[in-house]
């Protein structure tokens, strides 16, 4: 009898509605450990809902999620993320009042209750990227790029070994996108799978083993970044007909 292997993380046909709307229309996939999964679509395709079912924000309609051979798509959203799956949201929303430090910290709470070992958590998550000089700094005052990279470091401090990353480079000029990749392969190198959002193909390339692109909540297509890119429906998704 041959033994089926067990998935790292695995998307089994969910669905999603609101009402009369199927944001989310069966919809699978599989990623392995340390590996990057690039998620792309046109604006309204489903790619943030599909993130908040994930991490437990919606409930599913239909289907199953499995992370480390557990399901997880029926437990609370802290849980999901003591298990080891993070995200960072498209809006970033630092704690203002509060250091980046601070912040950082917030974050490192989830695996201890010490004072201590929480500061060198974050100080060691914000020297890997490249925050560690802001550390003091208010969180409100910081640019929109730095924002992002205390985003990450945020979900970092939590010790995911699923992270989620949503628009990560939205608002950032050719240098900061640049960094952005610089420090996604850094995550990647260090064993961590990702799941990202992005709509610079510069950066989903930069970065993804595999690329799923969906669109009115229904997969298009997914697989090499190249095939995908290039399939017609993807073009015509993105550009219309006339491109493909």
């Amino acid at each position: 009898m041959e033994v089926r292997k067990v998935a790292f993380f695995e998307v089994k046909h969910i669905v999603k509605n609101f009402g009369g709307l199927c944001a989310v229309n069966d919809i699978s996939f599989t990623l392995e450990k340390g590996r990057v999964l690039g998620l792309i679509g046109p604006n309204g395709s489903g790619k943030t809902t599909l993130f908040n079912l994930i991490n437990g924000f919606f409930p599913l309609t239909a289907g199953e999620i499995h992370f480390k051979g557990r399901r997880i798509d029926l437990l609370p959203t802290h849980m999901i993320c003591t298990l080891g799956i993070a995200r960072t949201f498209q809006v970033v929303k630092p704690l203002k009042r509060m250091s980046v430090l601070e912040n950082v910290m917030a974050g490192a709470f989830l695996r201890t209750a010490s004072v201590s070992v929480a500061r060198q958590r974050a100080l060691e998550i914000l020297d890997f990227c490249d925050l560690s000089g802001k550390r003091e700094m208010d969180a409100g005052k910081l640019t929109i790029a730095d924002r992002k990279r205390l985003e990450i470091a945020r979900a970092l401090a939590t010790e995911p070994e699923l992270l989620l990353l949503d628009e990560t480079a939205a608002g950032l000029n050719p240098k900061e996108t640049e960094e952005a990749v610089e420090i996604i392969r850094k995550i990647r190198d260090a064993g961590i799978a990702i799941i990202i959002v992005e709509h610079k193909m510069k950066v989903i390339m930069g970065v993804s083993e595999k690329i799923l692109a969906i669109n009115f909540g229904r997969e298009i297509v997914q697989g090499e970044p190249r095939e995908v890119i290039n399939h017609p429906e993807v073009i015509k998704a993105y550009l219309g007909d006339y491109y493909a």
